[in-house]
């Protein structure tokens, strides 16, 4: 058998156990993806995973975020972080595009995973 071509890969399909809102980051395994529009309960939707959103991240002094830095989902805190939790716990979601100042909430991120 040969590899056949599914799809682009800019999104996949994703089928909730629960009610996805969109906006919302869902962690599987590995793969981080974002949900663009509302996705009920036991329904086939997509998640994005490629392109440039704005993720929540801390504010307050020592949380700035500047461009080119590999940015990581914190999913217990809902949020952007430069720290890996020792690749166990944070899952990368790509690269910060913009700096992101300490009083900033979002880091604007291009995903690659």
């Amino acid at each position: 058998m040969t590899t056949v071509f599914a799809h682009h890969g800019d999104t996949i399909d994703y089928t909730p156990g629960a009610d996805v809102t969109a906006g919302d980051v869902v962690v599987l395994n590995e793969l981080v993806g974002v949900a663009k529009r509302d996705i009920p309960a036991n329904t086939l939707g997509a998640l994005s995973v490629a392109g440039v959103f704005d993720f929540p991240k801390a504010t307050g002094g020592g949380t700035a975020i500047d461009a080119g830095l590999d940015v990581y989902w914190d999913a217990a805190a809902g949020e952007a972080t430069t720290d890996e939790g020792s690749g166990s716990v944070n899952k990368k979601i790509g690269r910060s595009v913009s700096d992101a100042g300490d009083s900033d909430a979002t880091v604007r991120v291009r995903m690659s995973q």
